[in-house]
């Protein structure tokens, strides 16, 4: 066995560390460790962007739409038909806005998609209280129910 560098030792533990994140996480997490990671995505494309690397932005553009892909096919139509157009509508947005940015390249078209996608996870940030409260109570009420 080839014992690892402090760097690549680094990365490992931060993959272990990613993919217990994901194992262990709710549906409500997942979605939030999703647009985190968009959030990083677009803004590596924009220090590319700055610095002319093409191929490292187009990467990150790439990787960015499809999280925000991800993200609209995660949308639960039934429960609310009309919430869920809207946010399949802007999901297609910022996919659109993101491809204009890395084919004309943008950073006011980068910059939007980061405000929009940012203002989005805030609201989903600030519902994560009631999320769990309700999957407790939806828990409890099981209990009670098999008792």
């Amino acid at each position: 066995m080839i014992p690892l560098t402090g760097a690549a030792a680094a990365q490992q533990y931060r993959k272990l560390d990613i993919e217990s994140n994901i194992e262990n996480a709710s549906p409500h997490k997942l979605i939030q460790l999703m647009m985190e990671r968009a959030l990083a995505k677009i803004a590596m494309a924009r220090n590319h962007m700055e610095r002319q690397e093409v191929q490292a932005k187009g990467n990150n553009i790439s990787d960015a739409i499809n999280i925000i892909e991800a993200l609209q096919a995660s949308l639960n139509h039934k429960a609310d038909a009309r919430m869920s157009e809207n946010f399949d509508a802007l999901y297609g947005y910022m996919m659109r806005r993101l491809f204009e940015a890395n084919l004309k390249d943008e950073i006011p078209a980068l910059d939007e998609v980061t405000t929009l996608l940012s203002e989005l996870k805030e609201a989903w940030d600030a519902i994560a209280d009631q999320v769990v409260a309700g999957a407790e109570d939806e828990s409890a009420e099981e209990s009670s129910l098999t008792s």
